[in-house]
């Protein structure tokens, strides 16, 4: 084939032509090859460097590169465009004369607007890294030794690296590397393990020997993926780096941050370090997900997760390129080929784990308000939610119900009969859960508080560096810290919950200031001066220091340093609270944590946090929700109508109406602010919320689903529109609606004063789930009456969804009859599926105790399919179905066989409404002609 029929390699080969770097390709099937390319030979040879046997063909020339010492000034070639400069001072502002003393260029740049990360001082294309050594083919793969003739400027340079590069599977690329002589700690998340290659891989893995880098190409298309030359590598002992190439600037993920869906790249740095703040842009939050999906050409998507707890930053600029820093542990990445952004997602969820399966009345309403002062108050507010004719289905204490702020107790003043105030919901079909904050207090007299009494003499505290619990300050004032990774923790932990159990009957956990969250700086004797709490780089944390507003990094926990485990203090209760709730209830776990890491989802859910009650802060709960979902971490929502400060009447609506579309749908309060419940507001205000509260209970089955999905296969259950539509490139940026799951879209409003909002809508016909009015897209902007009482949903063409008649409980409506709501296609096609099981046990799914159908529309009919049988559906009616998009009135319609004389169609708006009363567990065949 000629050199001229290979364009897709050309981009990257020329890289490596230009930079005079040596080159190791490495393809399936192909030797390994090491050359280096000179900068005199001619292009088209350079491009071909994929094929060995053309580059043996090249001709070549030693290429000699000087190495800096430290201290050695040198002239590097320093023409290197702005946007493609990487950083040779991460740690401090360097003067140009210390900056060449690096061997670095020295450039002064005026920013454009915000860029104020771009560099003065940068690294030269020939400064010194690793170089490959080695290289050998293994049963999985491919290792190799890295090594490093000269240190760099960052203390205790690891000289020799292992690198490890596996094939996991045909999406999946994993690559390490490591100190081959002394164990560096690492992350204690279970992945999957593979010994054998891929048998064919979506991807090719290539080499730089000299410096290192390495080079991950999408086969079909040529796309360069990740490219590491484009930077040196650095892995001392507190100082990891690696940089990379991006393919487009439409990156997503690295959270936790108030964001939008798509990250700026232009100059900005993503700090991942968990932290108790208010949500504030540009500064780390609560939780840590080191994992970004990045859109390509065509629509197709990967992904890269780095595996990886420490205080972290990422570098995100305009070339485009990422630059990972991290203060420990080790590199560990998993790319993700997908080809599109769905697949990205779910093959992610592979490594780190398929969400959990909530109960089926987490879905309902969560009502929480910090300043419910008694049971008395709890109740009223029960009572006025009933009276008021809104659904709830779970409430929520905040401290005040805990004597003295301290977990696992109830102030015997205002909550003395909190059992018989819980008893009482659940005769009413309700359930209840309660905050529990990660510290446990200290100061009480030594034999009065248990939790702290027993966790003393069983050792489960996290210990300073002289051996003792590092007391910190909480909201019960000074406090010890559980340390979760420790068994004997997790033991006691259950222990703790037990009792508190068998005195209230809770039904679920907040497992809440989990960071863990400290008044104090590290303790209340501060931390010591040592490299751990004053590393030779810092990320960018707010307050400038690892231990503001938590523990010292010094400090000491069963694994490792709190410096290694500090992001996954919120994974480990979550996992300790996850096993001692299925032991204690045997039924399906519910838990809520504030903080969370990779894998947070497969034992918990999550909300947003101190979110405030603005319109601002409103919009950034839709790409919160979005990129949750990203993280597998599918049951989460923020604070309707906002935690800080006082709501408006309007904004709360507007609020209530998109949260009736989060998944997990809460309102919290603070104890400070005006009371936000949805009965305190005008009969109009109350009305429109109601709206909104029943159109979610009667979409229910169809979210439950979605869950099932999210836990058997990795799905998402709340997703941006570029996950169902990656080739419309008009859909990456679109992070003012979202979908639930591939069928159903909603378009909230989200300014003051509107009652009109734009949409964007995918080609395709969509129908109004309420009114039945259809739009028939080419993927353009439609602008929609919205109303004070009203928000915008669509179902998309083609889906078939699950209804049932909603109630004020979940206990109450699961009784109900169900409908199916028909959006067909232009040629008269739907698809849909319900599953069911009893709700709340453990394990359903695995065990095959549910009830899985799909329905099937074609050609004026509608069929049922049983998958899978239960007792669970036994009784379960259906008592209609509205067929959206039927062209004419029918004359006749049967079910079963059986004339149904009153249906009804309207031609204004095409729809077909069959009224029934067959059983769900039944097959049935519904036609209309």
């Amino acid at each position: 084939m000629p050199l001229t029929e290979k364009p897709k390699w050309k981009g990257l080969c020329m890289i490596l032509w230009a930079s005079g770097i040596t080159a190791a390709t490495v393809i399936l099937g192909v030797s390994v090859v090491h050359d280096t390319l000179s900068p005199g030979a001619a292009p088209e040879a350079a491009s071909a460097c994929r094929d060995h046997h053309k580059c043996r063909d090249v001709k070549r020339k030693p290429i000699e590169r000087p190495e800096f010492p430290r201290g050695f000034i040198a002239q590097p070639q320093c023409n290197i465009p702005p946007d493609s400069r990487f950083d040779c001072a991460p740690e401090k502002l360097l003067s140009q004369e210390e900056c060449q003393a690096r061997g670095c260029c020295y450039v002064p740049v005026l920013p454009k607007g915000p860029a104020i990360l771009q560099p003065w001082c940068f690294f030269p294309p020939s400064y010194p890294s690793y170089k490959l050594a080695n290289l050998t083919t293994t049963e999985s793969g491919y290792t190799a030794h890295l090594t490093r003739g000269v240190p760099t400027f960052m203390p205790d340079d690891i000289m020799t690296l292992q690198l490890d590069v596996i094939f996991e599977t045909e999406g999946r690329l994993h690559f390490t590397l490591k100190d081959p002589v002394n164990k560096r700690y690492e992350v204690p998340l279970e992945t999957p393990k593979t010994s054998n290659r891929a048998p064919s891989t979506l991807y090719s893995v290539q080499f730089s020997d000299d410096p290192f880098g390495l080079v991950v190409v999408r086969k079909s298309s040529g796309q360069v993926l990740i490219n590491t030359t484009v930077a040196p590598l650095f892995y001392a002992d507190q100082f990891l780096q690696i940089s990379t190439s991006l393919p487009s600037r439409f990156i997503s993920g690295l959270g936790e941050h108030q964001t939008s869906l798509i990250l700026n790249v232009n100059w900005t740095r993503v700090t991942l370090w968990n932290r108790d703040i208010t949500p504030t842009p540009s500064v780390n939050l609560y939780g840590s997900h080191p994992f970004y999906l990045a859109m390509e050409d065509g629509g197709l998507a990967h992904g890269v997760f780095l595996l990886n707890s420490n205080a972290m930053d990422v570098i995100l600029q305009p070339s485009p390129a990422l630059t990972w820093r991290t203060t420990g542990g080790i590199l560990d990445f998993y790319v993700f080929l997908g080809p599109d952004p769905k697949s990205v997602v779910r093959q992610y969820m592979d490594v780190i784990g398929y969400p959990f399966m909530p109960p089926y009345w987490a879905l309902g309403f969560h009502l929480c308000r910090w300043g419910y002062s008694s049971t008395d108050v709890t109740r009223e507010v029960v009572k006025n939610m009933t009276a008021a004719r809104f659904p709830l289905d779970v409430q929520w204490n905040d401290l005040d119900y805990a004597d003295a702020r301290r977990d696992f107790t109830f102030n015997k003043d205002g909550f003395g009969d909190m059992p018989d105030m819980v008893n009482d919901f659940h005769r009413d079909g309700r359930r209840y859960v309660m905050i529990v904050d990660a510290g446990i207090s200290s100061s009480s007299p030594a034999g009065s508080y248990k939790p702290y009494d027993e966790g003393l003499k069983r050792g489960v505290f996290i210990l300073n560096t002289t051996g003792q619990p590092l007391i910190g300050e909480v909201w019960p004032g000074p406090t010890a810290f559980p340390d979760f990774t420790n068994p004997e923790t997790q033991q006691w932990w259950h222990d703790m919950v037990k009792d508190f159990h068998d005195q209230v009957p809770f039904d679920g956990m907040w497992i809440d200031m989990n960071e863990p969250s400290n008044f104090v700086e590290g303790s209340l004797e501060d931390c010591p001066s040592n490299k751990f709490e004053k590393p030779p780089y810092v990320p960018g944390v707010l307050g400038g220091s690892l231990k503001t507003r938590t523990l010292c990094a010094s400090s000491r926990q069963y694994l490792s340093s709190h410096y290694n485990l500090h992001n996954l203090y919120g994974l480990t209760e979550a996992i300790a609270s996850h096993d001692a709730l299925v032991k204690v209830r045997g039924k399906r776990p519910f838990i809520i944590s504030r903080s969370t890491f990779a894998g947070h989802g497969h034992y918990a859910g999550h909300w947003t946090g101190d979110v405030m009650s603005t319109w601002d802060h409103l919009y950034y709960s839709i790409p919160a929700v979005l990129l949750f979902n990203f993280f597998g971490v599918p049951l989460v929502g923020a604070d309707i109508c906002g935690f800080v400060g006082d709501t408006s009447e309007e904004l709360c609506v507007r609020w209530t109406q998109l949260g009736a579309f989060y998944p997990f749908m809460r309102n919290h309060n603070d104890r400070r602010n005006k009371p936000q419940e949805p009965y305190v507001f005008s009969q109009e205000a109350q009305e429109a919320m109601r709206k909104a509260f029943l159109l979610r209970y009667s979409l229910l089955p169809y979210l439950y689903t979605l869950f099932h999905k999210a836990h058997s296969a990795g799905e998402t259950v709340a997703r941006p529109l570029y996950l169902e539509f990656p080739e419309d490139p008009n859909t990456w940026d679109v992070d003012r609606q979202l979908m639930w799951g591939a069928g159903v879209l909603i378009t909230p409003v989200l300014e003051a004063g509107k009652s009109h909002v734009s949409g964007y809508f995918p080609s395709g016909t969509w129908y109004n789930l309420l009114a039945g009015s259809a739009i028939h897209s080419k993927g353009q902007w439609i602008l929609l009456s919205a109303p004070l009482d009203t928000i915008n949903v669509h179902v998309r063409a083609g889906h078939i969804l699950p209804l049932q008649e909603p109630a004020f409980t979940t206990t109450e409506s699961r009784k109900k009859g169900m409908s199916l709501v028909v959006a067909l296609t232009l040629e008269g096609v739907a698809r849909g599926d319900l599953f069911w099981d009893d709700g709340d046990g453990l394990q359903t799914f695995e065990k095959g105790d549910y009830t899985q159908i799909v329905f099937l529309a074609r050609n004026g009919m509608l069929v049922n399919e049983i998958v899978q049988l239960s007792s669970q559906i036994d009784g379960l009616l259906l008592k209609e179905v509205a067929v959206l998009g039927v062209p004419s009135p029918p004359q006749r319609v049967l079910a079963n066989g059986v004339p149904v004389p009153d249906f009804s169609y309207r031609t204004d708006t095409k729809i077909l409404t069959i009224p029934l009363h067959l059983l769900m567990g039944e097959p049935f065949l519904i036609t209309w002609s």
